[in-house]
């Protein structure tokens, strides 16, 4: 597997990514990673935090990192993914706090033809899990043409 900058596997620019690298990657799973800063999305400077719900954009950039490295991987292009929900999103913490290192991974567990597929995702904060969720997502074959077509409803 190779390995891809952030930048080169998200459909985002600069101040959206949220996560910090794409540490690796399988047919089936993912691992990235983030360090809680000032300079991070979200970060409230009275607490010196990133509330703990910013942990679901967390997961779903590591599940769209996941899917374009594998893109790349074939010779395709990134393209958009769509969160379509989340289930029995569950915390340990209220917040990340300033100078945390989170670990969020990922796991395909359904893909179906239609694009649809769910997501087994965790974040760690050193060996303690402190968040997990289920994370349903959509990915079309033409993502624009589907936007487009959403738009015109």
């Amino acid at each position: 597997m190779n390995s891809y900058p952030i930048e080169q596997v998200l459909p985002h620019s600069h101040p959206m990514i949220l996560v910090d690298k794409l540490e690796c990657y399988s047919a089936i799973s993912a691992e990235c990673s983030v360090k809680i800063g000032q300079h991070s999305n979200f970060f409230n400077s009275e607490r010196n935090s990133v509330p703990s719900y910013v942990g679901i954009e967390y997961m779903a950039q590591t599940i769209a990192a996941y899917a374009n490295a594998l893109k790349l991987e074939e010779g395709g292009k990134v393209s958009l993914g769509f969160l379509v929900s989340s289930r029995s999103y569950t915390t340990q913490v209220r917040e990340f706090t300033l100078g945390t290192e989170l670990h969020i991974y990922v796991e395909l567990l359904l893909k179906e033809a239609n694009g649809l597929s769910v997501f087994s995702c965790a974040i760690k904060q050193g060996e303690q899990v402190v968040v997990e969720a289920k994370i349903n997502v959509f990915e079309p074959d033409n993502p624009e043409q589907y936007l487009q077509e959403q738009q015109d409803k």
